[in-house]
Formats: C-alpha cells, sequence, structure tokens
C-alpha cells in the first residue's frame, strides 16, 4: 500500500541511530532512512487490502502505522507475542527504512484508520502511547499502587498518563530538566529533581521506608534502573522501557534478591493501536501537550540536532512531512 507520510515524532531509539550509529547490537552499516512514529494518508491500495481492523482500506483515508511488520508465522507470533518475532521487520531499524520521506510502502494490516477527531501530529504520536501501554500493562497496575516513573521524556510522561488512569497514587516522577518535571507535575506527577537531590532517598522518605509497588524505568541515564531496583518494594515490580547506550543492564543483585522483585522488559507493544485510538478519542490521554518543536521536512536535521542536544526546552519534536511550511501556533526553533 502507498501512503504519504504526514507527520513524523522523533524517538529516543532514533536518536540512538542518528549519535551513535546504533540501537543496541543493532549497528547501522549503510545510509538508512529515521523515523517510526508516523501518521499518513493513504493514495493506492491492492487488491483485497484490509487494514489493521481487517475492514477493507481506500485511497484517502488518513492513517496510524505500527512501524512493525511480524511475521505471523512463528512461534511467538502464533502466541500472540509480535512484538517479540523472530524475523520482524521494522521501519528505521536497520535495515529496514523508516517514514522521513514523503512517500512510503507499507503492508495494509499495519495502518490503522483515525476518526476526525485525531489530528495528523496525534496520530503520529499513537506509536509512543502504544508502547507506555504495553508498558503500563506489563506494570499490572491496580487501584492505589505507588508508582515511580524514572524518565519525564514523552514515554515517561504518557506512563504518568496511564497509570494514573489505572488508578496509582501517588505518582512520583524522577527527571533531570525542570521544564520536563513541570509538565510532569501538570499532568498528575510528583516531580523530583534528580540533578538536585538523591530520588531514591526522596521516595523512600515519602513512603516511610516502604518503597513503590511499581517503579518504571524510562530514561536509562547511568544509574536510573539501579535506583528504580532500589525505589520498589519488597515483593515489588520494575519495568525497564529506557535503552541503553551502551547496551548494558547494571542492577546490585543483592537488592533485587532480597527483594524479591519482579522485573519485566518492555519490548514495543502488542495489539494497542485500536486502545491507543480510543483513549485519545476521548480525551482521556493529552498527546498535543507533549509536544514542543515542530519543523518541515527540509529542516530534518536541524530537529534531530536540537533534540539530541535537549536544547531549548525539547519534549516532543514533530517533523511536518507533507508540510514545507511553518505550522501555525507551535514553538519553531529559529
Amino acid at each position: 500500500m502507498l501512503l504519504r507520510v504526514q507527520a513524523m515524532g522523533i524517538c529516543g531509539s532514533d536518536l540512538h541511530s542518528f549519535t551513535d550509529a546504533r540501537i543496541g547490537d543493532t549497528v547501522v552499516q549503510a545510509p538508512l532512512v529515521l523515523g517510526h512514529e508516523f501518521s499518513a494518508v493513504v493514495e493506492a491500495v491492492g487488491p483485497g487490502s484490509l487494514d489493521g481492523c481487517f475492514e477493507a482500506i481506500r485511497p484517502g483515508v488518513r492513517v496510524a502505522v505500527d512501524p512493525a511488520q511480524p511475521c505471523g508465522h512463528c512461534e511467538p507470533c502464533a502466541h500472540g507475542h509480535p512484538n517479540l518475532c523472530r524475523h520482524l521487520r521494522f521501519c528505521s531499524n536497520y535495515p529496514d527504512d523508516g517514514c522521513l520521506r514523503e512517500w512510503m510502502l507499507v503492508p495494509a494490516e499495519t495502518c490503522f484508520p483515525l476518526p476526525d477527531g485525531i489530528d495528523d501530529v496525534q496520530g503520529a504520536l499513537l506509536e509512543p502511547l502504544g508502547v507506555a501501554i504495553h508498558a503500563t500493562d506489563l506494570a499490572r497496575i491496580r487501584v492505589a499502587h505507588s508508582v515511580a516513573v524514572l524518565g519525564a521524556g514523552p514515554i515517561g510522561l504518557l506512563i504518568l498518563q496511564l497509570v494514573r488512569l489505572a488508578g496509582a497514587h501517588p505518582v512520583y516522577v524522577s527527571d533531570r530538566f525542570p521544564w520536563r518535571l513541570a509538565l510532569a507535575e501538570r499532568l498528575g506527577g510528583i516531580p523530583i529533581d534528580c540533578g538536585a537531590e538523591d530520588p531514591v532517598a526522596r521516595v523512600q522518605r515519602e513512603t516511610h521506608g516502604r518503597g513503590v509497588d511499581v517503579a518504571i524505568e524510562a530514561a536509562w541515564g547511568e544509574v536510573s534502573v539501579a535506583q528504580a531496583c532500589e525505589m520498589a518494594r519488597l515483593g515489588g515490580s520494575v519495568v525497564l522501557v529506557g535503552i541503553p547506550s551502551d547496551d548494558r543492564l547494571a542492577i546490585k543483585h543483592s537488592t533485587a534478591r532480597r527483594k524479591g522483585l519482579t522485573i519485566l522488559l518492555c519490548r514495543r507493544m502488542k495489539h494497542a493501536y485500536p486502545r491507543a485510538i480510543a483513549l485519545t478519542e476521548r480525551g482521556l490521554v493529552d498527546l498535543s501537550g507533549l509536544v514542543s518543536h515542530r519543523f518541515p521536512l527540509a529542516r530534518a536535521a536541524d530537529a534531530f540536532a536540537l533534540n539530541a542536544a535537549y536544547r531549548d526546552n525539547v519534549v516532543k519534536t514533530i517533523i511536518d512531512v507533507g508540510s514545507q511550511g511553518e505550522a501555525p501556533g507551535v514553538v519553531q526553533e529559529a
């Protein structure tokens, strides 16, 4: 199916490829088109094409696109875990090109029609929302669970919103950037500036030494994984979402063992797009409020440079692939 790409969000994994030329042990060995968070307009379809909801799809429909293309036949796929597919192809994960281009061919089943109430930028952000949904599912949040979210980037801020929807309280959010902490506080989190105080000591003090039921790591700084384990209570859970630059996982073994922690690693998402669309259409999550910058396609390099350097209070950067003009009413980088 041929798509005309409209909007693309820059993800942390894109920044790994941009700055390190690899993600984990996947090394970029040749020129690669980046980008996997995107919305598009269907331009042409093949005969009998069915979308991700198993409905016939036609030209002119606006869609959000799942960048993952699982085989559907291997053991993990057969067991309902397409995110763990043995033969997974994924937009912008070498050697598969991504969406930072005007035209793109994708399988019809990766496309999910957007209702009128969801704009193109929100459509692009359904992909990180899907990851946040999967992380929240893994966390098995129950009403009145206490939660710590380490990292107030877009994924962390989406997880914050979802765990609060699931009934978690209180929710502590640790980050080193004050503008991201301000947004976390507006979304209902209790901000902790990890550059100014020890976030573990703060959580232990706030919980009277008990720790939180669930700690979700969405930053992967030098110590954030170990901090998540220290924050979790005895018998608690730790969910790891962030991707480390050095491809290493370091925790204190005695902490995890003596606490009897359940440690889960989040690998993308599965079957999340319909839920992400429903949450967004009903106004239960704020996607637009995460967008701090927008650039036209011609300035994509500037967008990546700004995001990689965390300049100008950046939270989420959108590249308007479908329009070369400046988008009105949004923050622009000079």
